[in-house]
């Protein structure tokens, strides 16, 4: 199964595909395309019809997992990956750790930061509100965040990155904490970081009338100079630098309070493997061919900025200016201990239950539009937990 973007063209897949059936040998691939960007919510609509494909990429194992619907891969398989026990369940690995994400940094207009007489992206979470206001001041929209129709994930990079700065740079363990039922969404810590984006909504600094955008639409309002910040995954550097704007794009941090550094990260990403596949073994032999090919590799880099996490790879040498700017964020916070993960995109056992992130961007898009506060989307949060936990 593939899913197309506007960075993982047909294309791509295609030649991908073919790559990696040039290193297995009698291994024929029937393409199947998701008809939509949540590729997990499709391959659940194939399996509840008994059609699970064979080997799917970037779900969230978990489910499948307690289902013995997922095959692992063995230590000696994993020798060529930086993490290869990156989201164990149970100490078992389903899915390939090839990628790193940054999710979210925050890429910005450096135009609309001139107009608004910014100097420099701001270091402090005080420093970012005075930002936001001075933007709104000059007319600039300081914020883009979408997620309309089957994109609700979208508007979740905001909360996310609060989550990271708020509540996972203090406790790395926290939502293995919740799995453990030691803490709830209660935490103070957690209405904190809800509450400052509640905020940012009230004082108009999320336009409130991008919920109703999709994940492309999201990314063209920012193309079309509708916002100064677009808090996005690293995904997006190479579709800015493969396709330039009419203004130069810079990339900083969601800010903390304090000044520290918080970059929220996952990594995992690549391609699972159906246990009742024909042929398990065949079919890991080529998921692992198809993640480790280097041409691969390279494309996924420059086609959706990709931050390999493979021994011995190097990105190409003509990677864009706003792909090497991520990395330098991303590889800054890796050198000094700051990376945390990224709420919602967690897999592994300290990861949400299944149904959860979906039920998380629709309280978000309510927290957003003013129809919960924080305390009330928290307390949305255990009771939609309280139900999958049945």
């Amino acid at each position: 199964m593939t899913f197309e973007t506007p960075n993982l063209t047909a294309k791509y897949w295609d030649d991908a595909i073919a790559r990696a059936s040039a290193k297995v040998p009698g291994v024929k691939i029937k393409k199947l395309v998701s008809p939509i960007v949540d590729r997990d919510a499709y391959v659940k609509q194939l399996d509840a019809s008994g059609q699970m494909p064979d080997i799917m990429p970037a779900i969230k194992p978990n489910a499948y997992v307690r289902a013995s619907k997922l095959a692992d891969f063995t230590p000696d398989e994993l020798t060529d990956f930086v993490d290869p026990k990156a989201n164990a369940i149970n100490g078992k690995i389903y899915q390939l750790p090839y990628n790193t994400q940054t999710v979210p940094l925050v890429y910005y207009n450096k135009q609309d930061f001139a107009k608004a007489g910014i100097t420099a992206p701001p270091k402090t979470y005080p420093e970012f509100l005075a930002d936001c206001a001075k933007l709104k001041a000059k007319g600039i929209n300081p914020l883009v965040v979408g997620g309309g129709g089957k994109d609700t994930w979208a508007d979740m990079y905001p909360l996310t990155a609060a989550v990271a700065t708020d509540v996972y740079k203090n406790n790395p363990n926290w939502l293995s904490d919740r799995v453990a039922g030691k803490t709830s969404f209660s935490d103070p810590a957690f209405v904190k970081a809800a509450g400052k984006v509640a905020d940012l909504a009230k004082k108009g600094y999320i336009d409130k009338a991008g919920l109703s955008r999709s994940y492309a639409d999201d990314e063209q309002a920012f193309r079309d100079n509708k916002g100064a910040m677009y808090p996005m995954g690293s995904w997006f550097a190479t579709s800015a630098d493969n396709k330039k704007p009419n203004f130069d794009i810079g990339v900083f941090p969601w800010p903390t309070d304090d000044g520290s550094v918080a970059v929220p990260a996952y990594t995992g990403g690549g391609l699972s493997v159906s246990s009742k596949a024909a042929d398990v073994e065949l079919a890991k032999k080529w998921a692992l061919a198809f993640e480790t090919d280097k041409t691969n590799l390279d494309a996924i880099v420059k086609g959706d900025g990709a931050i390999i996490a493979e021994k011995n790879y190097t990105p190409p040498t003509d990677m864009g200016p706003v792909y090497n700017a991520t990395l330098a964020v991303y590889n800054q916070a890796l050198k000094s201990g700051t990376v945390t993960s990224s709420f919602s995109s967690e897999s592994g056992d300290g990861a949400l239950l299944p149904g959860l992130a979906d039920k998380a961007a629709l309280g978000v898009q309510d927290l957003i539009a003013g129809k919960k506060t924080a305390a009330q989307y928290a307390a949305f949060l255990d009771s939609e937990w309280s139900k999958a936990n049945r």
